[in-house]
């Protein structure tokens, strides 16, 4: 038996609920959400490298001194 998709669940079964029942189940749904273990959790070194090729070809002193340069002309 395949699973539902979230909005086959929604379509079948949560849409014909009364607003009541709907505001219910969603605070079900975020109170079983907080207190599931962190699936999922990353580390902030995984972002590194990511973007490299936006930079690739600018030289960084000129980078830093053309933005210095703008602070010359800010209000």
């Amino acid at each position: 038996m395949e699973a539902l998709s979230a909005k086959e669940v929604y379509e079948l079964h949560v849409k014909r609920l009364p607003p009541e029942e709907r505001k219910r189940l969603a605070e079900i749904i975020t109170r079983a959400m907080e207190h599931s273990p962190h699936q999922g959790e990353r580390s902030l070194l995984e972002l590194e490298g990511l973007g490299a090729q936006l930079w690739q070809g600018v030289d960084a002193q000129e980078y830093v001194d053309e933005l210095r340069s703008e602070w010359d002309h800010r209000p």
